[in-house]
């Protein structure tokens, strides 16, 4: 493409790219049902579970939706229309700062997927450090043009696009010099493993030559861990405190404690990869285990100087500090130089 982005930038001081920890997204959306008290409390145990990121999304009714939109799944007993929830969803701007505050006071990126132009204006205004596309917003030129005007980072959700669309979204970005990352995503809730799309990955990196990640729906752990291993830049799982818990995206949502578990295997992932080992200093560093692990070989009975040795004659046993069991062959047919009593690791000194 013309406009290529960078393959790594920084979202407030975290650097998010090639060679750098996968940054780590909460996806709160709207498991505070609409509380306050509910949006805070998440902020506090995203916090603890060591994520790097919690992320809500900012709905003003007004501006996005009509009372004629659709549930996608009528589960609101409250909520005659969508409209009336997405109303319900709202909190001010005041309400949003004070988020954002107090996701920055325990040391979290506070982000908000915005839905609409009037959803950027109030993010921009309470000071969040990167934009997130929505996989619906993809061909929502006026709202990406508004977010890269910012020269913010632009994290692009995939879920529902084509090679055609995401080129052009990600060239709309690009070309105003705002940093970007394009994110694997799949609009299923939840998201079966077939479906998960791991191996559009390395065609985003090779096609867009910058950060890639994973926006999961799956569920589960288990697609946010297997994408780490396939070095992904970002990754967005949405959180809920109990599979128990009311709203539309439990299904595709992992728990808190299970975000911790998420977070603690990315991490040990990275690790792993940071560090290639060689078998050759791994074996020599091991060398003393080898000794008390590996077989020896050793008399089965008394052995008398000038007896021709046998296989019958010698056993494998512990510890690997004699002759070693490999060398089995090598000895069968020599000549005993000296006494051995039953039992004995046999060595050098005992052969002619």
């Amino acid at each position: 493409m013309e406009h290529m982005p960078p393959d790594c930038f920084s979202i407030g001081t975290r650097l998010v790219g090639v060679d750098k920890p996968c940054l780590l997204i909460a996806e709160i959306a709207q498991a505070h049902d609409g509380s306050l008290g509910t949006a805070h409390a998440y902020i506090d145990a995203v916090a603890k579970s060591g994520a790097d990121a919690i992320k809500f999304q900012t709905h003003i009714a007004a501006a996005e939706s009509t009372p004629e939109e659709p549930f996608r799944i009528h589960f609101s007993p409250q909520d005659r229309t969508r409209y009336d929830y997405w109303k319900r969803m709202e909190f001010s701007e005041e309400q949003w700062r004070g988020l954002a505050e107090h996701a920055a006071a325990l040391g979290l990126l506070f982000l908000s997927t915005p839905f609409s132009l009037e959803a950027v204006a109030l993010l921009d205004r309470i000071g969040v450090p990167a934009w997130k596309v929505g996989s619906g917003e993809v061909t929502n030129y006026p709202l990406i043009d508004r977010m890269a005007a910012t020269h913010k980072p632009i994290l692009l959700s995939t879920g529902m696009s084509s090679w055609e669309e995401l080129d052009a979204a990600t060239n709309r970005a690009t070309v105003s010099h705002s940093p970007i990352a394009v994110l694997q995503c799949t609009t299923a809730y939840p998201c079966p493993p077939e479906r998960t799309g791991l191996n559009l990955l390395s065609e985003f990196r090779d096609r867009y030559r910058c950060p890639v990640g994973i926006s999961d729906h799956s569920g589960q752990i288990y697609a946010g861990l297997a994408a780490a291993a396939l070095g992904a830049n970002v990754l967005e799982v949405h959180v809920v405190f109990s599979r128990e818990c009311f709203g539309p995206d439990v299904t595709a949502s992992i728990t808190t404690t299970e975000l911790k578990q998420l977070v603690e295997g990315v991490r040990f992932i990275e690790k792993a990869l940071a560090n290639p080992v060689s078998k050759d200093d791994m074996a020599s560093e091991l060398t003393p285990l080898r000794k008390m692990f590996g077989k020896s070989l050793v008399a089965v009975r008394d052995l008398a100087p000038g007896h021709l040795l046998a296989e019958s004659d010698l056993v494998l046993k512990k510890p690997g500090t004699g002759i070693p069991a490999s060398r089995l062959t090598e000895v069968l047919g020599r000549r005993v130089g000296r006494e051995v009593p039953a039992g004995r690791l046999l060595s050098e000194g005992d052969l002619d």
